[in-house]
Formats: C-alpha cells, structure tokens, sequence
C-alpha cells in the first residue's frame, strides 16, 4: 500500500469516527435541552416513562423538607408539576422560592415528577434594584483623572 493510500484510509477513518461520536453523542436521553410543563403534559404515556429534563419556577411557598427529601412545584405560566427530590447531594444555593429550576428525572404512576438532579438559579441575584445607581469607586478612569 503506498503512502497516499494509507493516508487517505486514516483520514475516512477519524472522519468517520467523528461523525458516529457526533451522531451517536445527540439522542433524547443525552441532549442538553428540557421540556416545559406544558409540552410534558402533550406527551403521550411512553414518552413520560423516559428520563426528562424540566424546567420552570419554584413557586412561593411550596418548599417542603422532611429529612433528606425535598418536595415543591414548579411552576410554568399557570401550569403546576409536583416535584420530589430524595438525592444524596445537597440542593444548589440558589434553590428557594421564585428561583428558575432545571429537575432531571422521572415522572412517577402519579403524576409527580422524581428528581435525580436539581439545577436552580436566582435571575434576581444579578439584576440591579429598581432606580439604583450603580458607581464603580476607585475605577481605572477615574484614577487616571
């Protein structure tokens, strides 16, 4: 075999790999997206029994905990999904009420769903409040003034 042969049959080869790790690294059950409450309630019954991602906020008022377990609602625009959390790591800081949610599991024979995983963030945490002036002291224009 010459040398350009070789070389050509090592390129189909990593391209072909590549395109199998790419095409095979994409499905339902790994991709980074998540589904809203309301597009889980269109699911027919097999597509519910899968692992799911779910998104939306934690309503006010409905964090409860009863030793390791850890139950709330999230909440989509007027849609509600009942969440229950028995994992060993410990819940994100920013999980509290009105914070955005992200649950990672499945939705058990009554209609709650059973998270494996949790991601919360507060958006609040890094907006600015209302009418606050913000002035950065000591900074680099002004020391060169």
């Amino acid at each position: 075999m010459n040398t350009t042969v070789k070389f050509g049959l090592v390129i189909a080869v990593v391209v072909g790999t590549l395109g199998w790790v790419a095409a095979s690294g994409v499905n339902e059950d790994t991709a980074s997206y998540y589904k809203t409450i309301s597009e889980i309630e269109k699911m027919d019954a097999n597509a519910k029994m899968k692992r799911l991602r779910v998104g939306g906020d934690i309503e006010k008022g409905s964090i409860k905990r009863d030793g390791k377990q850890v139950s709330f609602v999230l909440v989509e625009e007027k849609r509600k999904m009942n969440v229950r959390y028995d994992g060993n790591e410990p819940l994100p800081d920013t999980f509290r009420d009105g914070a955005q949610a992200l649950v990672d599991g499945r939705i058990e024979a009554d209609g709650t769903f059973h998270a494996a995983k949790i991601s919360a963030k507060c958006a609040s945490k890094y907006e600015a409040k209302p009418g606050g002036n913000y002035k950065k002291e000591n900074s680099i224009n002004e020391r060169a003034s």
